[in-house]
């Protein structure tokens, strides 16, 4: 029994300890000064940044550049970075592109061009706002985009709308959801041809909706698990949102003079959430079901509503990563968290 132990402990010398891996930590950025700063000074626990700094449009036209500093900075920290490309033109746009084979020729080799111009590992597809009956054009343009990627060395992700379960719904907005959002998606397919999947678990409730939680956890749980089902998890990132949201009662009067009904909503970064719930007196209060904080006070005698993802939100869905061995997570966006999110990360392992 002793010679068996030193064995073992003689194996571990030489291999050197084991550590579990560390989920990636994928944060976007955008071209705000709050964002940029947010990077910066944060750089270190980052494990991979996606900017938004490219569009194309429906002739495969891409158009874009990075920031400079911000580049210069990721490399300097050896932070691989792995821009976004989002339509330019619009539903129909995209529609056009999808069917178009030279246009998508032309959009896969100026991303081939630009990721060898400044290094990067790859490109994400972020194409939102997709027809359900363009769902199998978008698989192909992911399977021919990843593939000629491939030969270069470079890797696709692609951020998806989150779709259980699987069809359209019951309501009338769960259709248009369907139709215009999350039919687009294959995961199946997707997950076979792309090297990773940022799953969009957050907008459970949107400035198109009544107010409720951005990214409540059994809302999460039910997209991370049906998404699970045909994805390896070593290809799936989750969604985690920074932001937040503050519904309101809107100007009634429209711009044509016609009146209506206007329940409102704006996006509502940690700098103002906070400091308005002092402002208002509010009492932030946690949700221990949906795993979010929430206040509401009163202006003009009518209630206004805000859900905020903080760190204690944060914290609860990081822990979902390393609980479903996921490749990591994916936040949007920077210069939007609470300050002390950033106490929930180790260091990013290079």
């Amino acid at each position: 029994m002793k010679r068996f132990i030193w064995l073992l402990l003689a194996a571990m010398l030489i291999s050197g300890p084991v550590f579990a891996r560390q989920p990636t930590a994928l944060f976007y950025l955008i071209s705000t000064q709050k964002s940029v700063n947010s990077f910066v000074a944060h750089v270190d626990k980052i494990g991979l940044l996606v900017p938004t700094w490219y569009g194309v449009d429906d002739q495969g036209l891409v158009n874009g550049g990075p920031n400079r500093y911000v580049l210069d900075i990721a490399k300097q920290h050896r932070l691989p970075v792995m821009p976004i490309i989002s339509m330019s033109a619009g539903r129909k746009g995209f529609h056009a592109l999808l069917h178009d084979e030279t246009a998508k020729r032309q959009m896969i080799d100026s991303m081939l061009q630009q990721a060898k111009e400044h290094g990067y590992s790859g490109f994400q597809f972020d194409f939102e706002n997709v027809s359900w009956t363009d769902r199998d054009a978008f698989t192909l343009l992911a399977k021919q985009t990843a593939e000629a990627l491939h030969r270069q060395g470079l890797k696709l992700s692609i951020a998806v709308v989150p779709n259980a379960p699987g069809h359209a719904g019951e309501g009338k907005f769960s259709k248009w959801m369907w139709q215009y959002w999350r039919g687009a998606y294959d995961l199946a397919a997707l997950g076979k041809v792309a090297d990773l999947l940022c799953l969009m678990t957050y907008d459970q409730h949107t400035r198109w909706t009544t107010p409720g939680p951005v990214d409540g956890m059994p809302w999460t749980l039910m997209h991370l698990q049906y998404a699970l089902k045909v994805v390896p998890k070593e290809k799936l990132s989750l969604g985690i949102a920074l932001y937040g949201y503050h519904w309101f009662t809107g100007d009634p009067v429209k711009p044509d003079g016609t009146e209506a009904s206007n329940i409102s909503a704006d996006y509502i970064d940690a700098d103002e959430s906070i400091p308005l719930a002092k402002e208002q007196g509010a009492s932030v209060q946690w949700d221990p079901v949906e795993h979010e904080s929430w206040y509401y006070f009163y202006r003009d005698d009518m209630r206004e509503w805000v859900f905020m993802p903080d760190a204690r939100s944060f914290r609860d869905r990081y822990a979902l990563t390393k609980q479903y061995g996921l490749e990591g997570f994916c936040s949007w966006v920077l210069g939007a968290e609470d300050p002390k999110v950033w106490d929930e990360l180790p260091a990013a392992q290079r």
